[in-house]
């Protein structure tokens, strides 16, 4: 091979390169988002501790520091106010926050956590991960348990009315499977889709 063949390959690529550092006026094209795969957000929301911190950053609505993060969330594990807990409930959520749970969404880009500092804020996939929560950031059981109690004590009165008078007409397996079904027919009808 001969010094005009090596020049002549070795041209185009060489003016490439001289066009890349002299600036091309073409526009560059926008960058790609990509969606957040499935598996990283059942991942971040599979663990309670990283919902609470979503939910109470969607609340703040800016940054927190790590410290106010782990009392609000060892004051709601412990089912007690901020000023009941003591040093050592504090501490286990804050370490546990600090290596694993804040990383790992600084990771899936949930949050912007600054170690350094000790700070956190939403990040750009919180949004995302927000779609998969409730809208008003708990589940409300208080009223189907209340409705699977009435159905059960009036299920149960009704079993003991039969029992007591001694009617034919409602044996006991017909009392205990609407015992079962009647609570079994409401949560399926008030599950949402």
């Amino acid at each position: 091979m001969d010094s005009s063949e090596r020049t002549e390959r070795d041209e185009p690529a060489s003016s490439d390169a001289d066009s890349l550092e002299e600036g091309d006026d073409s526009p560059s094209p926008p960058p790609v988002e990509e969606e957040l795969p499935l598996d990283v957000v059942f991942e971040v929301l599979k663990n309670e501790r990283r919902r609470l911190v979503l939910e109470y950053l969607r609340r703040t609505e800016g940054s927190v520091t790590i410290g106010e993060l782990a009392e609000h969330i060892a004051a709601y594990e412990n089912d007690i106010t901020p000023a009941e807990l003591n040093a050592q409930q504090r501490k286990r959520v804050y370490i546990g926050l600090y290596q694993c749970h804040l990383p790992k969404m600084d990771d899936a880009d949930a949050v912007a956590f600054n170690q350094g500092r000790g700070i956190v804020e939403l990040g750009d996939s919180a949004e995302v991960l927000y779609e998969y929560l409730d809208s008003d950031g708990a589940i409300d059981d208080g009223g189907r348990i209340r409705q699977y109690t009435a159905f059960s004590l009036g299920g149960g009165l009704a079993f003991l009315f039969a029992h007591a008078t001694g009617a034919p007409m409602l044996p006991e397996l017909v009392v205990f499977a609407l015992l079962i079904g009647i609570p079994a027919v409401a949560y399926y009808t008030e599950r949402p889709e």
